[in-house]
């Protein structure tokens, strides 16, 4: 008769053997489990990262859930007898949530009977950040070849025509040609900020500043480009507001980018005679501060809404990258915060990033 597997057995054939110690310097997560996924074993790596385990279900131990994983390689070794492998998102102990390659195999009895299986998981998060960070590498230089080829005959056009209207002395169709050439201008310097920021990690520098300083001074550099796209850009700041612990660089490229977003959603309204574009910041509550952007220009359907942060995602079509909201979202992830969007199709969009006073 097939005799049970207990933790307490197998313990004890570990160190009969000798190899408890050559086990728990293994650089991988290892367990044993019964049929029932209760957990016998754990190696001193698996320990440090989940707790000891022993005696729980494999499923709370590595994801705090009452169901069994949906592709479980240890569930199919029991029935098959086989090595099985599969990918999870598991939480370690201290929270943080780990991308696991999981291999299984079964521990058989002399007899061929499986009594127990073991459970090998390596940690791979590292490798898929770099593989995403890879990938991200190489759309980001198909979609920019592209986006700056674009800007690039814009300036050319721009200075050709300059050059006609000094040519004839034709000033009106100089300066036209100046505006063409400015507003080209600036679109390659926001791609090549947003470029920079999204691709290269920098160490942020926290400062005590006044987040009205900050709007006042955004707002301030966009109000040339505002006023020459007929566009109203104002700010209303709460002076009450403390100093605040932020990045200064990164959160004036933050404001920058959604400045610049909703001057062109106001842009590509046709419906409305007049447009607004308002920067603010003020309390959120008794903790929490924030800055906001309101425009009434196109606004966004619900579709449009659920996917500004992905990757790449632009809401002028192929008239942008979507670098910047992915820079918007970054910079908000680092210093803790997060951010509301209200919009409405037609009428315009807010978007609010909201951060804690400290």
């Amino acid at each position: 008769m097939n005799e049970p597997m207990t933790k307490s057995k197998f313990s004890s054939n570990l160190h009969d053997l000798g190899y408890k110690s050559l086990i728990d310097a293994l650089p991988c997560y290892l367990s044993v489990q019964d049929p029932s996924l209760h957990i016998l074993f754990t190696n001193q790596t698996f320990r440090n990262d989940f707790g000891s385990g022993t005696g729980k279900l494999c499923h709370m131990v590595y994801k705090g859930s009452p169901d069994r994983c949906p592709s479980c390689p240890v569930q199919k070794s029991f029935k098959d007898k086989k090595t099985h492998i599969s990918e999870e998102t598991v939480q370690l102990s201290d929270g943080s949530l780990a991308q696991m390659i999981v291999h299984s195999a079964p521990i058989l009895d002399i007899t061929g009977n499986i009594i127990a299986a073991i459970e090998m998981s390596t940690n791979i998060t590292k490798v898929k950040e770099m593989q995403k960070e890879l990938t991200l590498l190489g759309k980001t230089t198909a979609i920019l070849s592209h986006d700056i080829k674009n800007i690039l005959e814009g300036l050319q056009g721009g200075a050709y025509v300059v050059d006609e209207g000094i040519k004839d002395g034709d000033m009106k169709l100089a300066r036209k040609g100046w505006d063409i050439t400015k507003k080209n201008i600036t679109e390659i310097s926001t791609v090549v900020q947003n470029i920079l920021y999204s691709s290269k990690r920098r160490s942020s520098e926290y400062q005590k500043v006044a987040p009205d300083e900050i709007v006042r001074k955004d707002v301030a550099l966009f109000q040339d480009k505002a006023k020459a796209m007929g566009i109203i850009l104002r700010h209303q700041v709460n002076r009450a507001l403390p100093l605040v612990t932020i990045d200064p660089f990164s959160i004036h490229r933050m404001l920058n980018n959604l400045i610049w977003n909703a001057l062109q959603a106001c842009k590509n309204d046709t419906e409305k005679d007049a447009h607004t574009v308002v920067v603010r910041t003020d309390f959120y509550d008794r903790l929490h501060f924030m800055f906001e952007v309101e425009d009434n220009g196109i606004g966004m359907d619900e579709e449009t809404r659920n996917n500004i942060f992905k990757e790449f995602f632009s809401t002028k079509g192929s008239g942008g990258t979507g670098l910047g909201l992915m820079v918007v979202e970054r910079i908000v992830q680092e210093h803790g915060g997060r951010i509301e969007v209200l919009t409405t199709p037609g009428k315009g969009s807010t978007f609010r990033v909201i951060l804690r006073i400290i």
